[in-house]
């Protein structure tokens, strides 16, 4: 089982070419001799939640704070049933788990400044916005616009990584270079070798997998 104290890496880990779907995994999350389910799931959702609290405002080590609390927080909920994949969003239980995480990172701050306040007053401090005033808001809509913009992104790159096991590599690559690269298709045709069909071929047919699988994934979700 994945140490859910480990600090995460600032990008999710790509761990396997084809991820399990989110309900499948989160169901297998019952059974604790699961390891390789678990580090899965911290894996795949550890780098996610720690951009989400970085663009929230928090520094990269209060961020590593908020992800193992609330992937200590997610273990022990799982571990109560208090998470029912029938009955409810994995995304908003994720994102409530998440939220008082990156809350309790700020409150500490603020009475660390006003710790420091304390001992170097100045009075020209009255007349200056204080550093924690100044610092991202991570409460209400913005922070669950950032959520949303953030689960977005996490979700296309399961999608890719679910396309990558179903489509050819080639077709793979020159989807890649033409869609998400943004090459042109003269160089895409020259750099890999390829004549026109083939690079409209790839674009249609692997875009229209990726739409698909990001659709499905957003389901499983309960987006």
């Amino acid at each position: 089982m994945a140490d859910p104290t480990a600090k995460p890496a600032s990008n999710p880990e790509k761990i396997s070419n084809s991820p399990q779907t989110r309900k499948t995994l989160i169901e297998k999350l019952d059974n604790w001799s699961d390891w390789s389910s678990w580090d899965e799931f911290y894996r795949t959702y550890s780098g996610f939640v720690w951009h989400v609290a970085r663009k929230s405002g928090l520094s990269d080590d209060e961020a590593n704070d908020v992800v193992q609390e609330t992937f200590i927080g997610v273990a022990k909920n799982l571990q109560k049933k208090k998470f029912d994949t029938s009955q409810g969003s994995f995304k908003s239980f994720l994102l409530n788990q998440a939220r008082w995480r990156i809350l309790d990172q700020f409150r500490r701050r603020k009475k660390q400044y006003e710790r420091e306040a304390n001992i170097h007053f100045d009075e020209d401090e009255e007349r200056r916005t204080a550093p924690i005033d100044r610092c991202a808001d991570p409460q209400g809509v913005t922070l669950e616009k950032l959520w949303d913009k953030e689960w977005q992104d996490q979700v296309m790159e399961l999608a890719l990584r679910r396309v990558r096991s179903l489509v050819s590599p080639r077709q793979f690559q020159i989807f890649s270079c033409y869609v998400l690269k943004g090459w042109s298709p003269e160089r895409v045709k020259e750099e890999l070798g390829v004549n026109a069909a083939q690079v409209y071929l790839a674009k249609h047919r692997v875009g229209r997998i990726l739409k698909r699988e990001a659709e499905r994934l957003s389901e499983e979700a309960g987006h």
